[in-house]
């Protein structure tokens, strides 16, 4: 027999529902603690990587783990859960500024085409791998789609969609390491193997863009190589970034008929039901940066404004995650990352010869 506390789960269809029994009344206030404790580490990782080189999701998701003690603090949790929820989807919604239809449809269809089979196989590797060393198929899909769409940001995503119960805290803070060293491996060897294997500047571009996780590297690496390879790794970039709606609605489907229907088990995505505001919000400023001429002001600080609600959630997550359950997965729980990465490197590089 069901009581309102599996009632209260079964509605939490995208994670929106604070953790709280049902009635409880919270004032606005009680998110400030918290919110402001991740926002101080969020701006000291700022700090951090202006000054030292390194990645602020990185010294972000570092700092979260200095400060796992306060998600102990119940007078914390108010905020946290507001940096990585709410927050974090209204991130997911200003990286639609990064992205115009006209973008994508410069790169050609048999690029594109490419790009999709890439990003497929990839993800399609994560979950092979996950299962290869005994790990739940839902977190190799987390590792994968990372690795496929733009790292962090498509791991945020994504976990809002897969539900913090499917795939824990933990899991969470594991692929955002993993990716997050792996892209700066790549910005580093990347452009310097395609220079060595004799690629010129498309070739380069598209592997670049095709195979480095994260938005601003796999940017930076391009123009590494040379400005043209570096316009070119900026569109197969954009356009990886724009499949993420795609794969957000996809996989929110394949959870719900996939069988995993327990009350609670996380926020499965239903036509019926509508798409999240988030996506729908994500699609409408596609839209909205491809027909009207913005300022260059107000994407700069749109794109600004969602990498820092992305660096808030990932710190928030860090706070609040089970290190000792971390330890505890190994090794193993890197193997999804690390077979996604290499796969989207072979692959990019065997399609960026016929490009």
């Amino acid at each position: 027999m069901r009581d309102k506390t599996d009632s209260y789960w079964m509605a939490d269809l995208y994670g929106e529902l604070q953790l709280e029994p049902p009635g409880a009344k919270r004032s606005w206030l009680a998110v400030v603690p918290g919110l402001l404790l991740v926002a101080i580490a969020a701006c000291a990782a700022l700090w951090l990587s202006e000054h030292y080189g390194a990645p602020a999701i990185l010294i972000g998701l570092l700092l979260g783990f200095a400060l796992n003690f306060a998600g102990e603090d119940a007078r914390l949790l108010p905020g946290f859960d507001l940096a990585s929820q709410t927050l974090l989807r209204v991130g997911i919604v200003l990286l639609g500024l990064r992205v115009t239809f006209a973008e994508i449809a410069s790169l050609g269809a048999g690029p594109f085409l490419a790009l999709l089979a890439i990003m497929a196989c990839v993800i399609g590797m994560g979950i092979l791998a996950a299962r290869l060393v005994r790990l739940d198929w839902q977190f190799g899909l987390l590792a994968g789609g990372a690795t496929a769409i733009c790292g962090i940001s498509a791991a945020l995503a994504l976990w809002s969609i897969i539900g913090s119960k499917r795939v824990g805290q933990e899991g969470f803070a594991i692929v955002v390491l993993g990716t997050t060293l792996a892209s700066a491996l790549a910005l580093v060897a990347y452009p310097a193997l395609a220079g060595a294997l004799g690629l010129d500047d498309r070739q380069a571009g598209f592997l670049i863009g095709a195979a480095i996780h994260d938005v601003a590297q796999a940017i930076g690496g391009g123009f590494a190589f040379s400005d043209e390879a570096g316009a070119v790794a900026t569109v197969v970039k954009l356009s990886r970034v724009a499949m993420l709606v795609p794969l957000l609605i996809v996989v929110g489907l394949l959870l719900q008929r996939g069988g995993t229907r327990d009350a609670g088990t996380g926020p499965a995505l239903s036509l019926r039901r509508g798409i999240p505001w988030f996506i729908a919000g994500f699609v409408a400023l596609v839209t909205l940066n491809s027909t009207v001429a913005l300022p260059p002001m107000a994407g700069e600080w749109g794109a600004s404004a969602a990498s820092f609600f992305l660096l808030l959630a990932v710190t928030s997550a860090a706070i609040k995650a089970n290190l000792s359950g971390i330890l505890a997965h190994g090794w193993r729980s890197f193997v999804p990352v690390v077979g996604s990465t290499l796969v989207a490197f072979i692959l990019a590089l065997s399609f960026a010869h016929f490009i």
